[in-house]
């Protein structure tokens, strides 16, 4: 990916494809001074690296927090053969002895994944202590044809059910972009891109390239509920018209779960929309801000939400003005409106690609950040929870180029913000992990 508006933004791309002769990765950075727009002094972040389970050639991480407070690992690993491995681990970051990785487990293992470096599979836990899991399957014939698998396991991860698309059996063309919810103890709830109707066009061998809609066809969110038997409870068309290939985000409120994404017009403004499911019906969508960002093609550069009560906060990146930018709004009434932007970071460097979550008093948002060098940067950006008192803390320096760094995740516990990416060492995909001390 390169910097500045005229970026190639085009298909998504195997991930393998973008690998080749990339250097070794840099261990994680100290420190850095608060820097940025409006940013203030804070007390220092400590960095320190956090070492994963995961071998070399990993990559596709995903990290979720159970509701025990243990944190959530998956990815996607090479096997024997053709095969990958779809592993997962649990860490406790509370436990004593001091915490350490459960052995890996393996979700899934096939030759028939498909691997996208901005789509990764999802682990997740509900309440009932079960665990779910997605991951992206070739359908065919076409290269664009695959659709989403779910399991569920109700043993820890030691065995899981069959899987199960989420979408019609047969259907043509690309679903993917999940995000889960725990909509009850025992019942899940996801959301994802699909093309269904976009196929019916005729328009499903590959992702938006700026062309018309085919006659009005475009990618459209829809959701699901699944029970415990992995059983559909019902299922819903949400938007008509979404972006191709961004990510999805979701979080729940008094008012039940919110889903934000990135929507598309028929004059290709594709700005941040977000929809609330009450557990009978889901609002209409809207813009969380009209920031008419035009762009013949999708950005692969989706939002992301997090909830208190009636709350919520939602960070997207944009170029709406010809300059990248990672802004931010929240709203006190579960989504019905937005207070007015603000902008956690601003300049051609900036590549997005972000995490959201609460941490105690406040907010944690992660991107990533392009050098001089073309080398990239992972940023923690910490805010209250008006976005303002900012502090910026640069956590690691990555050899990666482009793609090849895919969507790093963050979660936080306590004090402490937990970090993983992927990086390359040795023309190979690895992955790194850092856990930042905030006080």
């Amino acid at each position: 990916m390169t910097t500045g508006s005229a970026r190639p933004w085009g298909r998504a791309i195997m991930l393998g494809a973008v690998l080749a002769g990339l250097a070794a990765c840099r261990a994680p950075t100290a420190e850095s001074p608060a820097a940025g727009s409006g940013a203030t002094a804070k007390e220092a972040a400590r960095v320190e690296a956090w070492a994963l389970p995961a071998p070399a050639g990993s990559a596709q991480p995903d990290l979720a927090l159970a509701a025990d407070g243990d944190l959530l690992l998956s990815w996607l690993e090479p096997s024997s053969g053709k095969d990958l491995r779809l592993q997962f681990s649990r860490f406790n970051p509370g436990g004593t002895p001091p915490a350490a990785w459960s052995a890996p487990l393996t979700i899934a293992q096939r030759q028939d994944f498909f691997r996208n470096w901005a789509d990764t599979p999802h682990v997740y836990a509900l309440q009932d202590g079960s665990l779910w899991a997605h991951w992206l399957r070739s359908t065919g014939p076409g290269r664009m044809d695959y659709g989403v698998d779910l399991v569920r396991s109700g043993d820890g991860g030691a065995t899981w059910t069959m899987p199960r698309l989420v979408h019609p059996a047969g259907t043509p063309g690309d679903h993917g972009f999940v995000t889960f919810w725990p909509q009850s103890a025992d019942t899940l709830g996801i959301a994802w891109l699909d093309s269904r109707q976009k196929a019916a066009a005729g328009g499903h061998e590959g992702h938006d390239d700026g062309h018309d809609h085919a006659g009005g066809a475009a990618m459209m969110l829809r959701a699901a509920l699944y029970d415990p038997q992995v059983a559909q409870e019902g299922e819903w068309p949400l938007d008509a018209s979404t972006c191709d290939c961004c990510t999805t985000s979701s979080a729940m409120t008094d008012r039940g779960v919110v889903v934000v994404y990135r929507g598309r017009t028929q004059d290709e403004i594709r700005d941040t929309r977000i929809v609330r499911f009450d557990g009978v019906a889901w609002t209409a969508p809207r813009d969380v801000h009209a920031d008419d960002w035009k762009i013949a093609g999708c950005p692969v550069n989706g939002p992301v939400v997090v909830a208190d009560g009636n709350r919520v906060w939602v960070a997207w990146y944009t170029e709406a003005g010809g300059v990248p930018e990672v802004k931010a709004a929240m709203s006190e009434n579960a989504g019905d409106a937005f207070g007015a932007p603000v902008t956690l970071a601003s300049g051609t460097q900036v590549l997005g690609r972000l995490g959201l979550v609460r941490s105690g008093d406040g907010l944690l948002v992660s991107w990533l950040e392009q050098a001089a060098d073309d080398s990239q940067r992972l940023v923690l950006g910490r805010y209250d929870l008006a976005w303002g008192d900012a502090a910026r803390t640069e956590v690691a320096t990555l050899a990666a180029r482009g793609r090849a760094s895919g969507i790093p995740r963050l979660q936080a516990t306590a004090d402490t913000a937990w970090l993983v990416w992927t990086d390359v060492a040795d023309g190979a995909p690895q992955l790194h992990g850092a856990r930042v001390r905030l006080q």
